[in-house]
């Protein structure tokens, strides 16, 4: 029987399983796009790869060498890229099973903010700090687009993979359409800029209707994709430390979820603004880290912890 998202589903959900593998705070997750696996890295240098049907830690990845951040599986079997914390700003496309790199993506001069796979095809988008945004072909080491913008950049792909937005200097989207990015953005959203933090995250709702901002500070904005225009704005989670804190669709893009510093996951419904919950987790640490499940009715939320959330309701439509 499948589960329909509603409020008093999302309000049941529960902590069914946590996993103490990292020593450091986990700084980015990924499902794969079936549902089956989960990735994870760590500022202690691990990847961790996770069974979601089983709720099992399948297995451990380190990096030692490089460090890891903002890792992504890839659409190959058992590969993902990551940026790198140590060393350069390379970013590294890994082998899983037999723990090898497969490929280098140098080019990047400061640490990359923003990487991100495309749904379509085995290409990718990373933003720097050093206030550029780089296309690239998994096959080949060589930069396939390059844009500079006017501060630090952003980047999500649309759910159809045809188009991209850079979310440039906490200010302004600019969406860009892939086979002919070099002309440069065919439509550009000015917002009001931040004066308290700076867009840390931008994802398409899965419907491609939305987009939502993540922050550093305690306010997450959702903005119409095709007119740039406000539609909601999230607050009232607690993000005292500057923490840049992932906001989540689910699925079925009504639902937004975030994380926050006092350890808890805290929901609205994205269509009214409305808060619908805030569920405690015992999350010892600031849950940096949040995303549903693109398959099964399962939540993942990290701090050093990760933890799985499942439903403890069942009510029907």
């Amino acid at each position: 029987m499948k589960i329909k998202l509603i409020d008093s589903v999302v309000r049941s959900f529960k902590v069914a399983k946590i996993f103490r593998e990292n020593t450091d705070k986990i700084n980015a997750i990924d499902f794969a796009p079936n549902g089956e696996h989960l990735i994870s890295c760590s500022e202690d240098d691990q990847i961790v790869i996770y069974d979601c049907e089983k709720g099992t830690q399948s297995r451990t990845v380190n990096s030692k060498k490089y460090g890891v951040d903002l890792i992504h599986f890839t659409h190959a079997n058992n590969t993902a890229i990551h940026s790198s914390t140590k060393v350069d700003d390379t970013i590294r496309y890994l082998s899983l099973h037999d723990n090898k790199y497969l490929r280098y993506f140098p080019g990047h001069t400061k640490k990359v903010i923003s990487l991100c796979i495309s749904p379509v095809e085995d290409s990718f988008l990373s933003g720097s700090l050093d206030k550029t945004l780089r296309l690239w072909d998994l096959r080949s080491p060589n930069c396939q687009g390059l844009m500079h913008l006017s501060g630090r950049p952003i980047a999500a792909y649309d759910p159809e993979g045809l188009i991209f937005a850079a979310g440039v200097n906490s200010e302004s989207i600019k969406l860009y359409d892939l086979r002919s990015f070099d002309k440069g953005p065919f439509i550009t959203f000015k917002l009001n800029q931040e004066k308290e933090c700076d867009w840390t995250g931008l994802k398409f709702s899965r419907d491609g209707k939305t987009i939502l901002i993540s922050t550093n500070g305690s306010v997450i904005r959702l903005v119409d994709a095709f007119h740039g225009t406000p539609l909601q704005t999230f607050t009232g989670y607690p993000n005292n430390k500057g923490l840049a804190i992932e906001a989540s669709f689910s699925p079925d893009s009504q639902f937004i979820f975030s994380g926050s510093t006092d350890g808890r996951v805290h929901i609205w419904n994205a269509d009214t603004g409305n808060k619908i919950s805030v569920l405690n987790g015992d999350h010892p640490g600031p849950v940096q880290c949040i995303q549903f499940n693109p398959k099964y009715m399962m939540l993942a939320s990290a701090c050093t912890n990760m933890a799985f959330w499942l439903p403890t309701s069942e009510e029907g439509p």
